[in-house]
């Protein structure tokens, strides 16, 4: 490795340490000032406008406990919820974004400030169960809301139920002010349902659970949820009756304010988070989404055209909601840092819903609860199934129409998905194996002819020679019938397939708790053994498959450095170094993807030592010797070099 290398490799590691002490000093001053001015609000008596600046602290440190006592305490002052001790901070809050409250810990005596939905401020509360074979929700009579979903067919890493949200880590309703200027939150307001059924289980037909937010004698907003058999989705309908008096004439978009805290559900933390984000789908076009592994500790997209649907993202579960024609337009946060070592993100949605004040207004949708499985996600439609991470452009086109069909055809037959990996690396081995073949010949023949290459090198010692030796080589080569790009153009074609399979396995559904060998889930890492520490990078486990992977690569790479003939200091070093630093990074992969990886270089190591019998050293020395003795027609290239080569005033070598 030369002396610029080690520069370069030094520079990059400093600017990635230098972005990461940026963006947290930066973090923290925001959070400093915001406290700072929240603080001299209060000395001035504007408690509502400290209150605004403690809200906005919590933007850049999220469940801070000191900044929610202190909006616990103003929210007591303003009248916003009665005094009652702080809970224990550790706990799930739903922290407030902009300038909407901290949600109350109780229920709200004095409901006047909500104007016609006054009575709606205090109710009976209590939970409806609405579920089929495939989910369990229920539903709280405050906000109306989805309180918890539950995944039947599934358990987290630890075989606990594997709950996608539950109890105050989620707020699900709609903000919006009254023609008298009163502010609502239906979140906060308790729902009637109007059935005295609290359990339904769908069996053969569609079932619905109906509340009502009441605003006077006929005057309502309902909320209607249908849960139909085998299926994740439920219709989410929404009637505006008879509140035209009540809201604003002008009246042409209503709030939907949607916030989740996301739980870890998975052993490996750092591969979940990895995949772990927020998708939409902008209405009659393409999907989009926040950025993965963003190093933002907060990250916030206005999203100021129509929309399809909004979805919170987990590695293998996602929660969406979908319209039924569009919304309107859209505002989405994640939040990275938080408190609670449960939960791996804090998401915020403040979508615009399309809103017609009248007699009756209705609002179609419908939300998905349920795991990021592609099939099931297609047969939802709305290029749902676009929210699992296969990759852009060809990668994602190989993942979805060349990987997935394979591997979903091979599921048929096989249950164990360590042979189906074994299966599908071998088909894949198969398929590239006239790239590979041509590439092993190249690199052969490359290795045959290095001591004529090295002849060629004593023979134009100096650098003046340069050229000379470039165009002796090259003659070598041509008469050879070598191509010095042989060896890598089919060797680069194959990194699509590569990097496809990078995409697939962290995200494959299908893999998650399935056990093979002495892996007992191929959808996160290995670990043979425990560290009583914590290694950077690395991680605080020994994942064996990794460790079979790196001695397998440097296996494969030696190899082939071997048959190309490079015995360079600088590419020896590299050689060994890229394994070390894979074994580094992909300790806490999944081990579905280094026992791919391990078994893609033990077969190529087998395809290595088979080819290798393909290639006669003696007949490629007769048939350069005999094509010595041709004349060799000079290509439009090597002319233009010989041209070039005058004009400085190099003689070409006799042939």
């Amino acid at each position: 490795m030369d002396k610029n290398t080690i520069i370069g490799i030094v520079l990059i590691i400093a600017i990635f340490i230098g972005a990461s002490i940026f963006n947290n000093s930066r973090l923290k001053k925001g959070y400093q000032k915001a406290v700072a001015v929240a603080e001299a609000e209060v000395a001035k008596g504007n408690l509502e406008r400290a209150r605004t600046e403690y809200v906005n602290a919590l933007r850049f440190k999220p469940n801070d406990p000191a900044v929610l006592e202190e909006l616990n305490e103003l929210n007591i002052k303003l009248g916003i919820v009665p005094a009652e001790p702080v809970k224990d901070t550790t706990e799930v809050k739903a922290v407030a974004v902009e300038n909407r409250p901290v949600v109350p810990a109780s229920t709200a005596t004095d409901g006047s400030r909500y104007g016609q939905f006054s009575e709606a401020a205090n109710g009976e509360g209590g939970f409806i169960t609405l579920e089929n074979d495939k989910i369990e929700l229920k539903i709280s009579m405050k906000g109306g809301r989805v309180y918890s979903a539950r995944l039947k067919e599934y358990t987290t890493h630890d075989s606990l139920p594997l709950i996608l949200f539950s109890g105050d880590s989620t707020n699900f309703g709609f903000n919006f002010f009254t023609a008298d200027n009163k502010a609502v939150m239906t979140n906060d307001l308790y729902f009637k349902p109007v059935s005295e059924e609290r359990f339904y289980v769908v069996e053969s037909q569609p079932l619905s659970v109906i509340l009502r937010l009441l605003a006077g004698d006929d005057r309502y907003i309902e909320y209607k949820y249908t849960l139909e058999p085998e299926k994740y989705s439920l219709d989410f309908d929404v009637t505006f009756r008879n509140l035209a008096e009540i809201l604003p004439a002008n009246q042409n978009t209503i709030t939907l304010d949607w916030r989740m805290y996301i739980p870890q559900q998975e052993k490996g933390r750092q591969n979940e988070e990895r995949y772990t984000t927020i998708k939409y789908k902008y209405y009659q076009d393409e999907v989009d989404g926040l950025r993965l592994s963003s190093n933002k500790e907060v990250e916030e997209v206005d999203l100021t055209t129509k929309l399809s649907w909004v979805a919170f993202v987990d590695q293998f579960f996602s929660s969406i909601i979908i319209s039924d024609d569009f919304f309107l337009n859209g505002s989405v946060v994640s939040t990275k840092t938080l408190t609670s070592k449960k939960y791996i993100r804090y998401y915020t949605a403040e979508i615009g819903v399309p809103f017609n004040s009248g007699e009756e207004t209705n609002l179609g949708m419908r939300l998905y609860f349920g795991p990021n499985h592609i099939s099931t996600l297609r047969k939802e439609g709305q290029d749902l199934d676009k929210i699992i991470i296969l990759g852009k452009n060809i990668i994602g086109w190989i993942n979805r129409f060349v990987i997935i069909p394979v591997f979903n055809w091979l599921e048929r037959y096989i249950s164990n998905y360590g042979l189906i990996i074994l299966i599908l690396t071998i088909l894949i081995k198969i398929v590239l194996f006239p790239l590979t073949f041509k590439s092993y010949q190249s690199q052969a023949k490359m290795a045959v002819l290095k001591p004529m290459v090295d002849e060629i090198g004593k023979k134009y010692p100096n650098k003046d020679d340069a050229m000379k030796k470039q165009q002796a080589t090259m003659d070598l080569y041509k008469r050879a019938g070598i191509n010095p790009m042989g060896g890598c153009l089919p060797m680069l074609l194959q990194f699509p397939i590569l990097f496809a399979m990078f995409r697939f396995f962290p995200v494959s559904i299908e893999l998650r708790q399935e056990p093979f060998l002495w892996a007992t889930d191929l959808s996160t890492y290995d670990s043979i053994l425990n560290l009583p520490f914590n290694i950077p990078m690395y991680g605080s486990h020994v994942s064996l498959f990794t460790i079979l992977m790196t001695i397998s690569s440097v296996i494969t790479t030696k190899m082939s450095g071997q048959q190309a003939g490079q015995d360079q200091p600088g590419m020896k070093v590299m050689m060994y170094m890229m394994p070390v630093m894979f074994l580094v990074m992909m300790n806490n992969f999944p081990a579905g993807l280094t026992y791919y990886y391990f078994l893609a270089n033990m077969l190529t190591w087998g395809q290595n030592m088979i080819t290798k019998r393909f290639i006669d050293k003696d007949k490629v020395l007769a048939a350069i010797e005999e094509n010595r003795k041709k004349p060799v027609k000079k290509s439009k290239w090597q002319q233009r070099l010989e041209a070039a080569a005058k004009q400085r005033g190099v003689t070409p070598p006799k042939r």
